[in-house]
């Protein structure tokens, strides 16, 4: 394997790794490459990255190599987190809005079963932006997280309570699951006070979020997560 190849192959699993991130080891055992070569090959990523004034850069945290983004930009990325209605949510993720505003308190679980598929990122998504959060926790094994939805996400669609969501009906299973949540969001929209319509259309966007988008993960039926705390 030739050295950029090499480089570019390792800049994909660290970003695919997320905050996890991989020990120099694990990147090894993946390409299938002496430790010495990988460790060479990222600290001249770490060159690159600060030579071409990327916008992220490569960290080594308790022998942990992971993606990060850099200092002088938080700023930007604060406005970003504290504007949450106003970036771009993935279908996943309006799906499991939807499902969490109608079903609440529900568990990540719960929201798999209606889903049909892993559900994970699109919680984490959501309540990083405010638009859900821990309400409680379940009486079962391994006590689940229950999540409910919160004022901001009351306050962004122009509802008074969650009574005020059109036809409670819905999202009562997988069928049909993304038209629904379609015509729900297109119900909200027109409560929404004093909203552009460019502001509107970055919300209903539906952007991938990222490689492995959850809807090619089917949900095992034999997985017994269902105690996990999550």
């Amino acid at each position: 394997m030739d050295f950029p190849k090499l480089k570019s192959i390792i800049e994909g699993l660290l970003f695919l790794s997320g905050e996890e991130g991989l020990s120099v080891k694990q990147i090894a055992e993946i390409v299938d490459q002496r430790v010495e070569l990988v460790t060479d090959a990222i600290e001249d990523m770490i060159g690159d990255f600060a030579r071409q004034g990327r916008g992220v850069q490569i960290l080594k945290i308790a022998g942990v190599v992971q993606l990060g983004t850099l200092p002088e930009h938080a700023a930007y990325f604060e406005k970003l987190a504290y504007s949450p209605a106003r970036t771009s949510l993935s279908q996943a993720a309006l799906e499991t809005l939807a499902i969490v505003a109608y079903r609440q308190p529900i568990t990540r679980v719960e929201i798999e079963e209606i889903r049909g598929v892993k559900s994970e990122r699109a919680i984490h998504t959501l309540v990083n932006k405010d638009l859900i959060v821990e309400v409680g926790r379940a009486e079962a094994i391994g006590r689940p997280i229950l999540y409910g939805t919160t004022k901001s996400f009351l306050d962004y669609f122009g509802l008074a309570s969650i009574k005020d969501l059109p036809e409670p009906g819905l999202f009562e299973d997988s069928e049909n699951l993304e038209e629904e949540t379609q015509l729900l969001f297109n119900k909200l929209d027109m409560n929404q006070p004093d909203v552009s319509d460019t502001d509107v259309q970055s919300v209903f966007d539906f952007e991938e979020e990222g490689a492995f988008p959850e809807e090619d993960i089917a949900v095992d039926p034999e997985d017994d997560s269902s105690g996990s705390s999550s």
